[in-house]
């Protein structure tokens, strides 16, 4: 169909795919030129493809952004919003013209997600649903997908898990990412492909769909666990974020199923979906990111002098094994601390169950600071495996320690107010998900240092 002023602001009347993607392609292109321009002209900012999801870097809430920061802010939303009307626009005219129902336009909004709404909506063809109307199901599904629950199950997984299990060593073991690709584009689509073909041949149930869905990606860990690819832990950490998304894909599919609209397209999708995860893996190797830099920050208050807890603080005793479960399923945790010297320049070894932080001393300002980098990392954790032993390519330089400090504050009652922070970087994405775990991680490494120390100056 032809294209006037009048389509771009009217939500009536239907849109093809072909139109759709060269509306899409061309509305994105004017948009990023603008949002460079502004953004390097008006306010002197980079201005990146992941600034759409994180438009500043170093800011940890709305309440505490900067006069300079609120205005560059409300600029880009300002320039955003003909451009987000004429997305919903053509969108709503897409869906009509696919048959598709209009609570999908939620997608629109969800990030990441939406950017696999929007290529299903330019594979997905125009659909007249005449009444009574039945679609012929794809004749390679028919061959090869039983009638049976159990056995379109079966085959939807033998399909399906064997794909991604290679897709996935592709992104870790050739491309050494872990990121969206990986942690959200597979799942979905996994979850997505699985449920597709467990219903191409016959009706199934939601829970079905999701059940068949879920359980794909219970497998794929399962077969990075067995091939030694990942251990145990770093699988159970995923999985909050990969098992929401396999069952949003399966009840994508499941929508679509009881639509009709999809059946003589399946191969089509189901070849689309085999090329989204590489994609995304692909280009997230292209992209040379900048892993933010995070701190954690952990106190303790404690029955004794600044003076008596600074000598533990710069070297202190062996610490017993440990009771968390954190430590005792895998992850890394402090044994004790050694320092060569005095003051700055001297070297401290905080020794972990992996191996030693070697801790150049910055800042020596007895009794009140003790400030350090960090020139060498141990591994992160030592991970659960059937094998005798596993080293994916994560436990090398994805989790950084920059820095560390501790911080020893008199309090009115003649006690120690003791703080320990640590300054660390992590190349997992998404940043936001994964540093829920990092955070917590090391709090815990400090709260067994800090309690360590608090035990052993107040027993003295």
């Amino acid at each position: 169909m032809g294209l006037n002023i009048r389509d771009f602001y009217s939500t009536e009347g239907t849109v093809s795919r072909g139109v759709y993607l060269l509306v899409g392609v061309i509305g994105f292109a004017i948009k990023h030129n603008l949002d460079r321009a502004v953004a390097t002209w008006g306010f002197g900012r980079e201005w990146g493809i992941f600034n759409y999801w994180m438009p500043l870097r170093q800011v940890a809430g709305i309440r505490h952004l900067s006069s300079n920061d609120g205005l560059f802010l409300a600029a880009m939303v300002a320039l955003s919003l003909p451009f987000i009307w004429v997305g919903v626009v053509m969108t709503m005219k897409r869906l009509r013209g696919a048959g598709l129902p209009m609570s999908l336009m939620a997608l629109f909004f969800v990030p990441f997600l939406n950017l696999l709404f929007f290529l299903g909506l330019c594979i997905v063809p125009e659909r007249e649903r005449a009444p009574g109307q039945r679609l012929e199901r794809p004749s390679w599904l028919a061959r090869v997908v039983p009638h049976g629950a159990m056995g379109s199950a079966a085959v939807s997984l033998l399909l399906t898990v064997p794909v991604g299990v290679a897709i996935a060593v592709f992104g870790v073991e050739a491309l050494t990412n872990y990121g969206w690709g990986i942690f959200v584009a597979l799942p979905f689509t996994m979850g997505f492909a699985s449920a597709l073909i467990h219903e191409a041949r016959e009706e199934r149930s939601f829970s079905a769909a999701v059940g068949v869905a879920c359980l794909s990606v219970a497998l794929l860990g399962s077969g990075l666990l067995l091939l030694a690819v990942e251990g145990f832990f770093c699988i159970l950490m995923a999985a909050p974020i990969a098992l929401p998304l396999a069952a949003f894909g399966g009840f994508c599919a499941h929508a679509m199923q009881l639509r009709r609209w999809l059946r003589n397209d399946v191969p089509a999708v189901l070849s689309a979906l085999l090329l989204i995860t590489p994609s995304v893996q692909l280009f997230e190797h292209s992209l040379a990111r900048q892993s933010p830099v995070y701190a954690v920050r952990s106190s303790i208050e404690i029955h004794a002098s600044p003076e008596k807890v600074w000598q533990q603080v710069v070297a202190f005793s062996e610490i017993g094994p440990p009771r968390e479960w954190l430590f005792r399923a895998g992850v890394a945790y402090p044994i004790r601390a050694e320092i060569a010297g005095q003051g700055v320049g001297s070297e401290r070894h905080c020794v972990f169950s992996t191996g030693a932080f070697v801790e150049p001393i910055q800042v020596w300002d007895e009794p009140r600071l003790l400030k350090f980098s960090v020139t060498q990392n141990p591994d992160p954790m030592q991970e659960w495996t059937p094998y005798r032993e596993v080293r994916p390519p994560h436990l090398h330089g994805f989790l950084v320690s920059n820095g560390g400090q501790f911080l020893l504050t008199p309090l009115p009652d003649g006690g120690t107010r003791l703080e320990g922070t640590t300054w660390y970087q992590h190349g997992l994405w998404p940043a936001a998900y994964w540093r829920l775990w990092s955070d917590e991680i090391i709090h815990e490494i400090h709260m067994r240092v800090l309690t360590h120390i608090r035990d052993e100056v107040e027993e003295k």
